[in-house]
């Protein structure tokens, strides 16, 4: 990364950022996707059983990996101020952090897995389909927390189009365990949707173990010297990382464990409806990744631009990533309204399945807006390290606002299901019009603030 002058030169260098950042998403998000599509194709047991799965895991992985992006801003911020010494103590520091994460997840699954899923009203067999794709992503929970800080370390040093090769290269593994492991070829078992979850924990070990190698004999991160030395358990430097790193996971957890719980509380509907539900969130969270790469990278340009006492450039890196997030936000509103069915057919062909998708995909569409605004917003206060305030309004505007108002909603009116995605809708659209108040205010203090490099 280097400083920018103009409003041109800005653009690029956000779009530098920003793609390679976005195709690592989305290869990421494939892996979940083929999860969801392949196992469609296998039964609507296996898809309803992975959406149950999926549900547990999504938000436990998103909000404690979300207490590791602490690791971006801080290399950001050292980088930035030419502090690059003190940048692989902290990368080591993050890791041992990821890896008693993963050990704290898999001791609590394994206590709390099953009795979660017995107070669930579910069919049996989606049910056992849930627990053991669950148990089979667990195999690879410690890659995927490592990967996640080796990860936020390269996108931190302006060198995204490294994990997006990595992701790239995995990608097409992931579906060839997929195939093998869901379907049954060449002499494996018919896993079903179990083997998705199989799959997918082999393939976090390959990123993890790529990752490492690249930073560990590549130019510019060899420079670092990350793996040269392994120090001491430093608490003051986990202090840090977690004083930044969980408001910063707990709000990810907020918003994502929402759309979990929505597909939890319908577990009193028909395996169809709960399918159908899934298919939509799972083509919406596809969408999401634009809102959320451009936030990813807002991340690291407000952090360099902050760390440098450059705040101006950093306030208008903020907003231009927002304008650009809207943009193809009215993009792929057109697209969800005029092609529902047929993104539905991708997914499934069972008649009723795909009726139900279409409606529940219109509903999608009209969030688009307001995931737009909320994620960007929150990626350029993340790059402020403005961790804090955040995490309590997206407590407040999804499990105040918008959990309540969807349960009522489909409780006690003629929407039923649908009444949970206008209640999603509704604690988006808060956590958008709250964050962007407080980013301005954050960025009016920092202008009219005595000149600081952190």
């Amino acid at each position: 990364m280097q400083q920018t002058f103009t409003a041109s030169d800005k653009l690029k260098q956000l779009f530098y950022i920003l793609m390679p950042i976005l195709i690592t998403q989305l290869g990421l998000f494939s892996m979940n996707f083929f999860d969801t599509m392949m196992s469609a194709r296998y039964s609507a047991d296996d898809l309803a059983g992975v959406a149950i799965g999926s549900s547990l895991w999504v938000p436990v992985y998103t909000g404690l990996s979300g207490i590791l992006l602490a690791v971006t801003p801080i290399v950001a911020h050292l980088v930035g101020a030419r502090k690059k010494g003190d940048v692989p103590f902290t990368v080591m520091q993050g890791i041992y952090v990821s890896i008693v994460l993963a050990i704290a997840v898999f001791a609590v699954g394994s206590v709390a897995l099953e009795p979660i899923l017995n107070v669930m009203n579910l069919e049996e067999s989606v049910r056992a389909i849930a627990k053991d794709y669950v148990i089979a992503l667990s195999f690879g929970i410690i890659p995927v927390f490592v990967y996640a800080v080796l990860r936020c370390f390269i996108d931190a040093l302006g060198m995204a189009r490294t994990s997006m090769v990595i992701t790239l290269i995995s990608l097409p593994l992931n579906v060839f365990f997929n195939y093998a492991l869901i379907f049954g070829k060449w002499g494996l078992p018919a896993l079903g949707g179990v083997g998705a979850g199989y799959a997918s924990a082999i393939t976090y070990w390959l990123i993890a173990i790529i990752a490492a190698i690249v930073i560990h004999r590549e130019q510019p991160f060899s420079n670092y010297k990350i793996f040269h030395a392994f120090p001491a358990v430093s608490f003051s430097k986990w202090k840090e990382i977690l004083l930044i790193g969980i408001p910063i996971g707990l709000s990810i957890f907020f918003e994502t464990s929402i759309f979990s719980a929505v597909t939890l509380l319908m577990s009193e509907y028909s395996t169809n409806v709960i399918a159908a539900h899934q298919v939509a969130i799972n083509f919406s969270s596809l969408l999401y990744m634009i809102p959320l790469s451009i936030s990813m990278s807002l991340t690291i340009l407000v952090g360099f631009e902050v760390g440098a006492a450059r705040l101006k450039d950093a306030k208008i890196y903020s907003w231009m990533g927002v304008a650009l997030a809207v943009t193809f936000s009215l993009i792929c509103i057109t697209l969800l309204l005029l092609f529902r069915e047929q993104i539905a057919s991708i997914y499934t062909k069972d008649e009723e399945v795909l009726k139900l998708t279409a409606h529940f995909l219109f509903f999608a569409a009209l969030f688009q807006l307001s995931d737009a605004i909320q994620a960007p917003v929150q990626g350029a206060l993340r790059g402020y390290k403005d961790v804090n305030t955040t995490f309590f309004m997206t407590l407040v505007s999804y499990w105040v606002i918008g959990l309540p108002l969807g349960y009522y909603l489909a409780d006690a009116t003629h929407f039923e299901a649908y009444g949970y995605w206008i209640g999603l809708i509704s604690g988006l659209t808060a956590g958008a019009f709250t964050l962007s108040a407080r980013l301005l205010l954050i960025q009016r203090k920092r202008l009219h603030a005595p000149k600081s490099a952190g």
